[in-house]
């Protein structure tokens, strides 16, 4: 019987930040700027016959929670929001949040606590060697994941170095 044959050498490797992002506005003022100024040098490709960006985003999401509390300040139910945008995760918490039927329901006042929420948006980046490999930053740690190259790590540690953010 024929054994596997390993072609390649994929990797991971985490960050784990000393503060996390206050909030995701600060996350994606940090993810429009690699959007715009492509900081790791990626380069455009072609896939299926389609002209593809360098740097893009392949996946985001955002979550959060709205506890309702009763007159005597006691937790009383939760309701968790998840939501594929920024924009829709705001739009979702306030609606959530202004639904009078859904307190009265509950029994308590809805608030919505934005420590807690969590959020994540991966990037996928084509190398200059031709490597397709991914970046996800979440509130507490940023993650490179399917890199070959040890060049492409020491590129984005170098650049995340210089973001006080990703200390």
């Amino acid at each position: 019987m024929a054994d596997f044959v390993s072609k390649s050498t994929v990797k991971s490797a985490e960050r784990i930040l000393a503060t996390p992002f206050a909030n995701k506005a600060a996350l994606n003022t940090l993810i429009g700027d690699i959007l715009v100024d492509n900081p790791w040098g990626c380069t455009s490709y072609v896939s299926g016959g389609e002209n593809l960006p360098a740097v893009s985003k392949s996946s985001e999401y955002y979550s959060g929670t709205i506890i309702y509390e009763n007159n005597d300040g006691k937790q009383i139910g939760r309701i968790s929001v998840k939501s594929q945008s920024s924009a829709g995760f705001d739009t979702t918490v306030t609606n959530v949040l202004a639904n009078e039927a859904l307190e009265t329901s509950m029994g308590g006042t809805g608030s919505h606590d934005s420590s807690e929420d969590g959020f994540s948006i991966t990037l996928k980046c084509h190398a200059a060697n031709g490597e397709l490999y991914n970046v996800t930053f979440k509130r507490d740690k940023v993650s490179v994941t399917s890199y070959e190259s040890d060049a492409i790590l020491t590129t984005i540690e170098t650049w995340a170095d210089t973001i006080p953010s990703l200390a």
